[in-house]
């Protein structure tokens, strides 16, 4: 009996310390490194919330039903937290003997919550429902703390998201943008957005990263979506920089390193497989034809084009090709709005895996 308690009592106290190493990673530790219990409860409530929502439903009401799956999916895990947290203490009770699990579920409880009502009357006990008190508070202070950073890090990205709408239209494309731009006789003024957008992108790489649940936070509007707008501002840099036949500008090739960086790294984080050394002449997902299309448009607006149609095709696809194999399953991981040349050929129903492979080496 006394070898049951004991495998009990380290049972419990391993199951305290895992939970407790998996609120640090997810809240505390600055840097993208995933937490199993997190993505655990994130997968199957995303499959809960599939479900409610259906999967034939109109867009509509599918995004209706996910803008309040992030946010009840961090309730859920503060509960698994506190949840296995006290299952760890009622196993560490009951092994110090002396009470049955009833006891000890009700003395862990009362711990947890400082609530009070159940007091052991010797030391070993207390000290146990003093440190099951201080995690207790200790998770909800991390929880409450790290609430107000996600709103902060989202309201600077819907900020730059509502404003592209300005100027590339709802849903997002690049050549909306460079079209516009050019009517207005601004062209040169897109260097102010790709050093905009630069900054972006730097900035969703850091905290899309180090806190995931961002990943999943709807835009306000249902036709607003990060990932659709990147998707539009590197496609625009990349028209720019491979088709139009004007001076080059060095800003649009950075905000498109910038960009495709930022991608990987949230692919990475969530097991999204994509070449981390493409070439030129790789297959993307957009069509000649679709290439074609958006040239024409840019010509009847006027827009001065390169002359060698096959060639600007070649150097437009060797720029899309860096960030093309992560965006598109990113609109699918998020349940993106459509958008033309994103979320319009997006994998619907990809879904992360809870036991993800070793972290790729970063480009």
């Amino acid at each position: 009996m006394l070898v049951l308690r004991v495998a009990v009592f380290l049972a419990g106290a391993a199951l305290v310390y895992l939970t407790v190493g998996s609120a640090v990673r997810t809240v505390i530790l600055p840097r993208g490194v995933p937490a199993r219990l997190g993505r655990f409860v994130f997968v199957n409530m995303r499959t809960v919330f599939r479900v409610r929502a259906g999967v034939s439903a109109p867009y509509e009401k599918r995004d209706r039903v996910m803008a309040l799956y992030a946010p009840v999916s961090l309730l859920i895990l503060l509960a698994v937290w506190v949840g296995l947290v006290m299952g760890g203490y009622v196993g560490m009770f009951w092994a110090l003997g002396g009470r049955s699990l009833r006891t000890s579920f009700l003395l862990s409880g009362s711990s947890i919550l400082t609530l009070g009502f159940e007091r052991p009357g010797d030391l070993a006990s207390n000290a146990l429902v003093f440190t099951e008190a201080g995690l207790g508070l200790a998770l909800l202070a991390m929880l409450i703390t790290y609430l107000p950073s996600i709103y902060q890090a989202f309201s600077r990205r819907e900020a730059g998201v509502t404003a592209l709408e300005v100027r590339a239209g709802s849903p997002p494309t690049g050549v909306e943008m460079i079209e516009r731009y050019w009517i207005l006789g601004r062209i040169d003024r897109l260097r102010e957005v790709w050093e905009r957008w630069e900054e972006w992108f730097v900035d969703i790489e850091e905290t899309h990263t180090s806190f995931p649940a961002l990943v999943f936070f709807r835009s306000p509007q249902a036709d607003h979506s990060w990932v659709t707008a990147a998707g539009a501002v590197l496609d625009g840099a990349s028209l720019l920089s491979s088709t139009l036949d004007v001076e080059r500008e060095v800003e649009a090739e950075i905000c498109i390193r910038s960009g495709y960086l930022a991608l990987r790294r949230i692919a990475d984080f969530f097991g999204i497989p994509y070449n981390p050394d493409p070439q030129q002449g790789d297959p993307i997902s957009i069509g000649r034809d679709e290439y074609d299309e958006v040239c024409d448009r840019l010509a009847a607006a006027g827009v001065p084009l390169k002359p060698d149609r096959d060639q600007t095709w070649i150097d437009f696809a060797g720029w899309r090709v860096n960030y093309d194999q992560a965006l598109i399953p990113l609109a699918g991981l998020t349940m993106a709005p459509y958008a033309p040349w994103s979320s319009d050929r997006s994998i619907r129903e990809y879904r992360p895996r809870v036991f993800r492979r070793g972290a790729r080496t970063r480009a």
